[in-house]
């Protein structure tokens, strides 16, 4: 499953490696892609809504939406 997930409070890239490296430790998380200029990520794999939310949640960042691409 591929989904675009709108992220506030990203600044700089090491909060977009800070993304990166909390998404792609998921279970089930294939692909990661973060980026600074859009505020997003791309992501693939077969992982719950509520598990991406929480963890970008408990990595200090707030997810404002999350759409199935």
């Amino acid at each position: 499953m591929k989904r675009r997930i709108q992220i506030e409070g990203m600044s700089c890239n090491h909060c977009v490696a800070h993304v990166k490296k909390a998404l792609e430790e998921l279970d089930g998380m294939s692909q990661v892609e973060v980026n600074l200029d859009e505020k997003c990520a791309i992501v693939f794999g077969e992982v719950s809504e509520e598990c991406i939310r929480e963890t970008i949640d408990d990595a200090g960042y707030d997810v404002i939406d999350i759409q199935e691409i």
